[in-house]
C-alpha cells in the first residue's frame, strides 16, 4: 500500500458500504470491513474484538485499530493508523491526503472556520483556492458541516481523508499559530518596514513598535524552533520582503518555504531571537553573530548559531541548527568507506604536519573536523581550536573565538595557542597568507594542524596555498594530505525503487567513472516519495570524499609552476578516488542517485584518459 503526501484518488469504489450508514465510525464496522476486504483474517478480527469489548476507549476508531498491532494478511506490513486511513479512503470513495505542514498556508486555512467549529467536527482545512476549499476529515459519514459551510464560503468543498491523529495535532498548531500572528499583527502597523531601505509612508497608519517579549511573539518563536526540530531542518531563514516576511527551512540541503508573516511581526520575532542570542537588538545596520542553546522535546540539547545581515527591507536572520548527535558521529555514518577511513586516519595519526579539508560552504567540513577531533581528544593530548564562530561548544576541546574588533584573527589566535603547549590545533579556515604562515610554523614546531579551505577539489588546495604566497618547499615539508568533500542526499529507504539503468543513465555513469573502466550496475535506484520522506524521495545526507596523500612522488610535483592535472593523475594512481567516483560507488550501493552526484561533484580533467595503475 503506497502512501502519498498529496491527495490522491481512491484506489477503488465502495459498493459494499451501506448507503444508510451515518454518524461517526465505530470499530466493529471497520473490523468487519477489514475482514471482508481480506486485509485481516477471522482469527485476528476475533482477537481484536474480544480485547476491545473488554474496555471502552475515547480514541478514534482508526487510531484504536492502528494501535492493535494488526498485520496485512497478504503483504505482511503493519496496519498502522496511516495505512488504515488510506485503506478507508479507498473504501469510502474519498481521496486520501497526508497532511504536510510545510505545504499548508496556515493563515489562509485558519480564516475558513473557527478552531472551535473545526474541533467540534474533527475537520481541518488544508487548502484554499479561488474555486474550492479542501477540508480533511477522519469521519467520512459525518456530512452536516458541508451543508452549513457551503453557503458561507461560497466555494466548492472537497472532502479528503486524513489521519485523525494528524488532524487533532495540526488543528491545535495551525489555529494557535494563526491566532498568535493575527493578534500580534493587530497590535501594530503591519506595513511598517522599520529598518527597511525602502521607507513607504502611508497616511493614517500608526507606527507602533512590537515588544519582543510579547506573549504572542514568544509563542511564534517557540513554535518555529519546535517545528524546525520536527522537520529535521539544518537551517532556519527569516527573510524580510517589502510587504511580508518569509520563513524557510533547509532540509537535506534544499530550502522549503514554510510561512509568510507580516513584516512587523517578523521584526518582533527577529528582535526576540537577537535578545535570546545576546546580540545588540538596537543595531540593525551591521551584521551580527550570536548563539542560543535550547532543548528538543526529547531533552536533547541543541545549539543554534545566529547570523544577521542588513538587507534592503530589513534584517535577514539565519539560524544554523547544530545537533550534537549529528555533529559528532562515527566515520562510517558520515559516509567514509574502509579505504577512506584508513587514508584519513593515516594522516591524522601523524604527530605533526598540516591536514586540510576543502569544500564549499555547507559541505560538511565542520562535522568531519569535529568528529576527527573528538576521537583525537584523549586525556593525554591537548586539543585547541580557533574558530569564527565556535560552531558548537565541546567540553573535550579548548575553543577560542575569533574577535576581529580586538584584532584577534586566525593568525593571532594560532600565535597565542602556540604558547599554550598544544598537541593538536584546529584552525577554522585559512583565508590569508598570515594564517597559512602561522599554520606552517605550528606544523614545523611539532604540532598537528587541522584546517579548512574553500576549493573545488583536493589538488586545487595546493594551488590555493601557493597563490596565497606559501613557499612550495614549506608546503612539501609540512602538508600531510588534503581531503575534499561534498554532501549528497540519501534515498529514502522506505520508498526507493530499483530499475534497470536507461541509456542516458549509462552515459552519465561512464562519465562519472572516467578514467576507470567500471561497468554500470545492472540496477540503479530512483527517488519516489512517501510519507516518511515528505514526498521528496530523500532522507538525510551522506558525504563523498576525495583524499589526497602527500606522497614523496606528489611532493616532487609541488613547485612554483605546478601542473594540477599531473598532480591529480599521479594521486589517482596512488589510490585517490575522485569525488565523482566516490559518488558512483554510492550509486552502485543504492545509497543515492546519479543526478545527486552529478549535481554536487565537480568534473575531473585528466592528463591521460587511462585507467590508473
Amino acid at each position: 500500500m503506497t502512501r502519498s503526501a498529496t491527495a490522491k484518488p481512491a484506489a477503488h469504489a465502495a459498493p459494499s458500504v451501506p448507503a444508510a450508514h451515518k454518524g461517526r465510525l465505530e470499530w466493529p464496522l471497520l473490523l468487519g470491513w477489514l475482514r471482508d476486504d481480506g486485509l485481516i483474517g477471522a482469527e485476528d478480527a476475533d482477537r481484536v474484538a474480544a480485547r476491545f469489548r473488554a474496555g471502552a476507549s475515547s480514541l478514534h476508531a482508526l487510531v484504536r485499530l492502528g494501535g492493535a498491532g494488526l498485520l496485512h494478511a497478504g503483504k505482511g506490513h503493519a496496519l498502522d493508523t496511516e495505512a488504515l486511513t488510506e485503506w478507508l479512503a479507498g473504501r469510502t470513495g474519498l481521496d486520501y491526503q497526508h497532511i504536510d505542514p510545510l505545504k499548508i498556508d496556515f493563515t489562509g486555512v485558519a480564516e475558513v472556520m473557527s478552531s472551535a467549529y473545526a474541533a467540534r467536527f474533527g475537520i481541518l482545512p488544508v487548502q484554499v483556492t479561488t474555486r474550492e476549499v479542501v477540508i480533511a476529515t477522519a469521519e467520512p459519514f459525518v456530512r452536516e458541516w458541508v451543508d452549513e459551510l457551503q453557503p458561507i464560503l461560497r466555494k466548492n468543498i472537497r472532502r479528503v481523508m486524513a489521519n485523525p491523529e494528524d488532524i487533532s495535532r495540526y488543528l491545535v498548531e495551525f489555529f494557535n499559530l494563526a491566532k498568535s500572528v493575527k493578534k500580534a499583527a493587530a497590535r501594530g502597523d503591519v506595513t511598517s518596514g522599520l529598518s527597511s531601505f525602502e521607507q513607504l509612508v502611508e497616511l493614517g497608519k500608526g507606527n507602533k513598535q512590537f515588544d519582543a517579549n510579547d506573549q504572542h511573539i514568544v509563542h511564534i518563536v517557540d513554535w518555529l524552533w519546535q517545528y524546525a526540530f520536527d522537520q529535521r531542518a539544518s537551517d532556519i531563514h527569516i527573510e524580510p520582503r517589502r510587504d511580508l516576511g518569509i520563513v524557510r527551512f533547509r532540509i537535506d540541503g534544499v530550502l522549503h518555504q514554510v510561512y509568510q508573516i507580516p513584516m512587523a511581526v517578523m521584526n518582533a520575532m527577529t528582535s526576540r531571537i537577537k535578545l535570546l542570542g545576546r546580540m545588540d537588538v538596537i543595531e540593525k545596520r551591521r551584521p551580527q553573530d550570536g548563539r542560543i542553546k535550547t532543548r528538543t522535546p526529547g531533552g536533547q540539547e541543541v545549539e543554534l548559531r545566529l547570523s544577521t545581515l542588513p538587507t534592503a527591507f530589513g534584517e535577514k536572520l539565519v539560524m544554523r541548527i547544530f545537533d550534537p548527535e549529528v555533529l559528532v558521529r562515527d566515520f562510517r555514518l558520515l559516509g567514509f568507506s574502509d579505504d577512506d577511513q584508513a587514508r584519513w586516519k593515516q594522516m591524522t595519526a601523524m604527530p605533526n604536519g598540516i591536514v586540510l579539508v576543502t569544500g564549499p560552504t555547507g559541505s560538511g567540513k565542520t562535522t568531519t573536523l569535529y568528529t576527527t577531533l573528538k576521537q583525537l581528544a584523549t586525556p593525554e593530548v591537548n586539543v585547541c581550536t580557533i574558530e569564527d564562530p565556535i560552531e558548537m561548544v565541546e567540553p573535550a576541546f579548548n575553543q577560542m573565538q575569533v574577535h576581529q574588533a580586538i584584532e584577534l584573527g586566525f593568525a593571532e589566535g594560532v600565535r597565542a595557542l602556540m604558547r599554550q603547549d598544544p598537541d593538536i590545533i584546529m584552525v577554522g579556515e585559512i583565508r590569508d597568507l598570515e594564517t597559512a604562515d602561522m599554520a606552517i610554523q605550528a606544523a614545523l614546531t611539532g604540532h598537528l594542524v587541522l584546517s579548512t579551505l574553500h576549493t573545488n577539489d583536493a589538488p586545487s588546495a595546493i594551488t590555493r596555498l601557493l597563490d596565497l604566497g606559501a613557499p612550495a618547499y614549506l608546503l612539501n615539508a609540512t602538508l600531510l594530505g588534503i581531503m575534499a568533500q561534498r554532501l549528497v542526499r540519501i534515498l529514502c529507504p522506505h520508498c526507493k525503487e530499483a530499475h534497470p539503468p536507461t541509456p542516458e543513465e549509462e552515459a552519465i555513469w561512464e562519465h562519472l567513472v572516467i578514467p576507470w573502466q567500471a561497468p554500470c550496475p545492472p540496477r540503479v535506484y530512483r527517488a519516489v516519495g512517501c510519507v516518511e520522506c515528505r514526498m521528496t524521495g530523500y532522507m538525510g545526507r551522506i558525504g563523498l570524499y576525495e583524499i589526497l596523500l602527500m606522497s614523496p612522488d606528489v611532493k616532487k610535483t609541488v613547485s612554483g609552476e605546478i601542473d594540477l592535472a599531473r598532480v591529480r593523475d599521479l594521486a589517482m594512481r596512488e589510490g585517490m578516488k575522485p569525488l565523482r567516483l566516490s559518488g558512483a560507488l554510492k550509486v552502485a550501493a543504492g545509497i543515492t542517485t546519479l543526478a545527486e552526484v552529478v549535481k554536487v561533484a565537480p568534473p575531473v580533467e585528466h592528463e591521460e584518459q587511462q585507467k590508473p595503475r
